[in-house]
């Protein structure tokens, strides 16, 4: 029997494969033959670390077009790959663009994709079995069933990413590109600059709430993360509001994180936020309601006015 080709969407950051990306190869790994895709140009040292993680095959369709317009050219071409290649599945990470592509795949192959899962794995009888959570405690296992390929997004950090070494045969892909999926053209690309590491990547994430009050409260969390050396983070509510950007956002329809250490200041435990926030090792929650749900959830619970508490706190991490 064939071994099973998996295929990793490799995201190309700047001029490095995406962190999120990589970690994927794990998974894909455990399933049979990992293959990268990567659209748009990338440097011969980016393709190398992609096989450095295991991937055996890059399909690399280097043409400037997949950079210079949204997401339909590089869906279009998928289409025309997995038609020609017949991959069994396809892992997507929990990345804006990647997002993007995937649910446009999802409507131009007419079937439907697992997003959000933290696990994938064959079953005893050859099926694909995915794990995802549904809010604080709920975990479902999802039995993949229909003909491939099958199309999966998976949570940050569900895998690590590991340097496992080796080469991988480079195959360029050439697919004319129409002018109907050229609609929408790239004018700009603006990158926000962050002070400390990404939410995705961080160990520690200190997250600010509606409790805050008013928005010129929210220094008192980008403080406490200075101090700790860690990433801010945001509920919904606060994102909403317009305090804070949208790339600090923390839940379902924000980014997904699972730091070793997750501060929640002044939020209250709505499920959405939970489902974003669920993976964290340790939990800390400030909040002046007793009955929050995020105490629940919490490791250790504060009930009290961050206002109050968490300056206090920012002083006694320096001072130390």
């Amino acid at each position: 029997m064939a071994e099973a080709r998996v295929w990793v969407w490799t995201e190309i950051q700047g001029d490095t494969p995406h962190p999120l990306s990589l970690e994927l190869f794990a998974a894909a790994r455990t399933l049979g033959r990992a293959e990268a895709i990567v659209f748009g140009p990338a440097a011969a040292a980016a393709l190398d670390r992609i096989a450095a993680h295991g991937a055996r095959t890059i399909f690399h369709a280097s043409n400037p077009i997949y950079a210079h317009y949204l997401v339909d050219p590089q869906v279009a071409t998928l289409c025309h790959l997995i038609e020609a290649e017949r991959p069994q599945s396809l892992l997507f990470p929990s990345t804006p663009t990647a997002r993007d592509v995937l649910s446009r795949l999802v409507g131009q192959l007419g079937r439907g994709a697992i997003a959000n899962a933290v696990a994938v794995e064959e079953d005893e009888d050859g099926r694909l079995v995915a794990s995802v959570p549904f809010g604080h405690d709920a975990l479902a296992t999802v039995t993949i069933q229909g003909p491939p390929p099958y199309l999966l997004q998976l949570r940050p950090k569900a895998y690590a990413a590991e340097i496992v070494g080796g080469t991988a045969e480079i195959r360029t892909v050439d697919v004319p590109v129409s002018e109907e999926s050229c609609r929408v053209r790239v004018v700009e690309t603006v990158e926000q600059s962050i002070a400390g590491p990404s939410l995705e990547e961080a160990d520690v994430i200190v997250a600010g709430g509606r409790g805050l009050g008013r928005p010129e409260n929210f220094h008192i969390i980008e403080e406490l993360a200075s101090a700790l050396g860690a990433a801010v983070g945001a509920s919904r509510a606060v994102v909403d509001a317009g305090w804070v950007p949208y790339s600090y956002q923390v839940g379902q329809t924000g980014r997904t994180v699972k730091p070793k250490l997750y501060i929640a200041c002044g939020i209250s435990g709505a499920i959405q936020h939970v489902a974003g926030m669920r993976g964290s090792r340790y939990v800390l929650a400030i909040n002046s309601d007793p009955d929050a749900p995020i105490f629940e959830l919490a490791d250790l619970g504060v009930v009290g006015d961050a206002l109050k508490i968490v300056p206090k706190l920012t002083e006694r991490i320096i001072s130390r």
